[in-house]
């Protein structure tokens, strides 16, 4: 299935889901108690990722400071983000998936998956891995960075 697919299923898919989410529940509690509860989650949902933000940026900084590239941290703040924006559309579905991405094990699990999922493996040497687990064509025997050695001088014309 493409992105395209994937994504004019999910976008036709899910109001529908919360539109019957939110009659069902207004349907048991009322109408007022139902959009107070919508908005409530908006409020908490805002005030945990204000908590996981900044969590995520000492992160960040400490990484950095160690010398360190903070590639998951980086990752960890774009789906961060997408959770802010889920937990801030009205809805109950929304506010879940928002929920659940707040949760760290779970977050870096989900980008842990869409990593393996939706990029191509890397050998380390810069291409693809090959059926044996090195580059196409290369010996696999051989392990770390590839170094060339020579020398050169800048001509100026």
């Amino acid at each position: 299935m493409g992105l395209f697919q994937l994504l004019f299923i999910l976008f036709l898919i899910v109001p529908i889901v919360e539109i019957y989410l939110l009659i069902e529940v207004g349907s048991m509690i009322g109408a007022l108690p139902t959009v107070g509860l919508v908005v409530f989650t908006a409020i908490l949902g805002v005030w945990l990722l204000r908590i996981q933000g900044f969590a995520t940026l000492a992160r960040v900084r400490s990484t950095v400071a160690r010398g360190g590239i903070p590639a998951m941290e980086m990752l960890e703040g774009a789906v961060l983000l997408i959770s802010g924006a889920l937990l801030l559309t009205p809805g109950f579905f929304t506010d879940a998936i928002g929920f659940f991405c707040l949760v760290p094990a779970f977050r870096r699990a989900l980008i842990r998956w869409v990593l393996g999922r939706f990029l191509t493996p890397f050998n380390g040497r810069g291409g693809p891995k090959g059926p044996r687990g090195g580059a196409s064509g290369e010996d696999s025997s051989r392990n770390g960075p590839t170094t060339l050695e020579g020398e050169f001088r800048r001509e100026d014309d």
